[in-house]
């Protein structure tokens, strides 16, 4: 039997930095909510079995009805406040798959994601348990501590995370039972529950694409238009 393919939209942030006074997932782009665009990355793809969504409370309806003409989709469910808890909503809405099945957990606010980035994701979960997508910093990184350069690795050295982020559904689940057993757990995405919990499964790296960014503040939004229009970065 095939392996299962699942991938998550998680739309549960609010976007206070944008500004635009509801979430940046529902925010128009080239007439189409960032919602909408991310959902359709997933549900045309041909190595993407399902698609779950996960949007905050106060808008599961509205998220309902922007999933609802995509024929992958299938649940639109509550996420938390944080995006770990959205990420663990997602895990027990998929309690009883396989622990071989792939799961791909991708910010909704990326509505450029393509089927290349994706596909390079599900090309590396055949032999990798945990996968994330990175591009090259073009800046140099500085790690701060109380305002002081502490230290500053070599920019080579250092990539920008983006989503999708997948693994085997066994794996993830594994490290989120851990996670959630830590009461200093402070998570910024999925990859980082891998590496920290289970510091002995290899997180693989694939390229992203600079079209893939993530609509946070109001310049953002100003991109995004850029790219609706099909016009190149």
């Amino acid at each position: 039997m095939a392996t299962r393919t699942v991938a998550v939209v998680l739309a549960g942030g609010i976007g206070a930095r944008l500004g635009a006074g509801r979430p940046k997932q529902l925010v128009e782009v080239g007439g189409r909510t960032i919602l909408a665009r991310s959902i359709a990355a997933f549900d045309t793809h041909p190595g993407v079995d399902e698609v779950l969504v996960v949007m905050a409370a106060a808008h599961l309806r509205e998220a309902a009805a922007i999933a609802a003409p995509f024929r992958r989709v299938g649940a639109v469910v509550e996420g938390g406040e944080t995006r770990t808890a959205s990420s663990v909503a997602a895990l027990r809405r998929l309690d009883g798959h396989a622990d071989e099945t792939r799961v791909l957990f991708h910010d909704a606010a990326r509505p450029f994601v393509d089927a290349e980035v994706i596909g390079r994701v599900l090309d590396a979960l055949e032999t990798h348990e945990a996968v994330a997508v990175g591009v090259p910093s073009s800046d140099t990184i500085v790690v701060v501590e109380d305002g002081l350069v502490a230290s500053m690795p070599p920019r080579d050295t250092t990539v920008r995370f983006q989503t999708p982020q997948g693994f085997r559904l066994g794996t993830i689940r594994k490290g989120y039972e851990l996670a959630l057993a830590d009461p200093g757990l402070r998570a910024t995405d999925d990859c980082g529950i891998v590496h920290r919990y289970l510091p002995d499964v290899p997180v693989r790296v694939v390229a992203g694409s600079e079209r893939n960014l993530k609509v946070t503040r109001p310049l953002d939004v100003v991109i995004a238009e850029h790219l609706a229009d099909g016009k190149s970065l």
